[in-house]
């Protein structure tokens, strides 16, 4: 007598009927999860004014605090968020991180925001890197010209760097790269190594970064 086969992945049991050529079923194990949010609709009033803040802050303090940015600047202050004039940002920063870490199972674990700006000039570009002894990393895109080089995310397993099959088919190494827009908020996972392609435009790429940390 025919039975049914049974395979049971991340405790969730699936069943295949009798056949006489089982065929064989896929199962998508360890995704990495990203969040977006598109935010110019409810914010794009307060895009001149924070612009106009960062630009005192670049003025006030030219020299970048370095850390992965190259051909531009990037603040000294890792607390910009909280500052008066960006009180807006900050609140919908912080309910969106509370969103993405509930999704993780962390939903009554408490929190702080570091949160730094990010200016890329013509050329400018982040060399590989991650956030490393975060909860959660992100950035918001303030200002976005034609030609902002694109966040790129490294595929994050290990193994599959030396895999034979490249490209987005099964078990492939592919690298995933997200174009910005202005108004785009985007959460990863802080071990998720990511880098920034170069700037085209003359007009500065602009970025309010930040880390969800434990307090």
């Amino acid at each position: 007598m025919a039975t049914n086969f049974k395979l049971t992945v991340g405790g969730l049991t699936t069943t295949s009927a009798p056949s006489a050529a089982p065929m064989a079923q896929r199962h998508n194990l360890f995704p990495t999860v990203i969040w977006q949010a598109r935010l110019a609709g409810m914010l794009s009033s307060h895009f001149p004014a924070w612009v106009s803040s960062v630009n005192a802050l670049r003025a006030a303090s030219p020299v970048p605090a370095g850390r992965t940015n190259r051909r531009g600047w990037n603040s000294q202050d890792s607390a910009v968020l909280s500052q008066p004039s960006f009180a807006g940002l900050d609140e919908t920063v912080r309910a969106h991180c509370r969103i993405a870490l509930t999704d993780m199972g962390l939903a009554t674990l408490e929190f702080e925001l570091q949160s730094w700006i990010n200016i890329h000039d013509q050329g400018g570009f982040n060399f590989l890197h991650m956030h490393d002894g975060t909860l959660l990393s992100g950035c918001f895109y303030l200002q976005v010209p034609p030609g902002s080089g694109n966040l790129v995310f490294r595929d994050p397993r290990p193994g599959v760097l030396n895999s034979f099959a490249k490209g987005s088919g099964a078990n492939g190494c592919i690298d995933v790269q997200l174009r910005p827009e202005e108004g785009l908020l985007v959460m990863f996972p802080h071990w998720l190594e990511h880098y920034v392609e170069p700037h085209d435009s003359e007009v500065p790429r602009i970025v309010v970064a930040f880390n969800a940390v434990s307090p």
